[in-house]
């Protein structure tokens, strides 16, 4: 038995996406919550979408670029499945098979919502494909940031005028399309409530941040995790994302 194993004591690992609209503060979050599990002992990385590789990030300086105003949006889901494929593969399935926690800022979720919903490309067609992409790679929880949409919109400007955060393709979007987007991710989370943990984003950070430890602990006690105390010694050199937040949106 290995030493991932012999801490975890259990037969599958943990995969947490973090979802929500510009804006919402999901980066803040999920950077918090790494540095809180860290701390703690827990094996976990720390990830993005997109990019998260070599490739990926090249794909991502394509996707963000604001001259790019010709993409089409089936050669935008197609970039998006290839970055998607090439973290799946290469990054988050030997990090759940090495037994550590995976923490992704954004994942397939973001896909249906962006560019299903918001773009109103076939529903059906982007779930073959997103399926094809990560192997059936599901998150065991999706922490939703929910917030409207002109007041995601207008933090997120302030972000960009501060220099806290880029300025990208989709932030060019109209209203009517990002309240699309945030309708997408309302339905999906109730259609699982079970996956799904929805957060009113206008609350206190630390309020927040509260909730989503609550949450996460209790699936780790679920799936067999530690408990306080233990020798939770192993440590990872997961990079933590500096972008602000709306960051790997779709």
């Amino acid at each position: 038995m290995g030493i991932t194993r012999a801490i975890w004591d259990r037969e599958e690992d943990l995969f947490i996406t973090f979802e929500g609209p510009d804006g919402s503060g999901k980066t803040t979050q999920i950077q918090l919550l790494y540095q809180y599990l860290r701390e703690r002992g827990y094996p976990v990385y720390l990830t993005r979408e997109p990019g998260g590789t070599s490739i990926g990030d090249q794909i991502r300086a394509v996707l963000h670029d604001v001259r790019n105003t010709e993409m089409r949006p089936e050669a935008e889901i197609l970039l998006y499945s290839a970055s998607r494929a090439q973290l799946v593969g290469q990054v988050i399935r030997p990090r759940l098979a090495a037994g550590e926690i995976v923490l992704c800022d954004r994942y397939a979720e973001s896909t249906l919502a962006y560019q299903g919903y918001g773009r109103l490309l076939d529903l059906p067609t982007l779930r073959y494909i997103t399926a094809f992409a990560t192997g059936g790679l599901r998150p065991d929880l999706i922490i939703y940031l929910d917030l409207p949409v002109e007041e995601g919109l207008r933090r997120r400007l302030a972000a960009y005028q501060a220099g806290g955060a880029e300025w990208n393709r989709m932030d060019q979007e109209e209203v009517a399309f990002h309240q699309r987007v945030r309708a997408g991710y309302l339905q999906m989370a109730a259609a699982e409530p079970d996956r799904w943990l929805v957060l009113d984003a206008a609350q206190p950070v630390d309020v927040i941040q509260e909730r989503i430890r609550e949450a996460v602990i209790a699936r780790l006690e679920k799936v067999g995790g530690v408990t306080e105390g233990h020798n939770r010694s192993r440590t990872l050199d997961g990079e933590i994302i500096q972008e602000g937040d709306g960051e790997g949106r779709r």
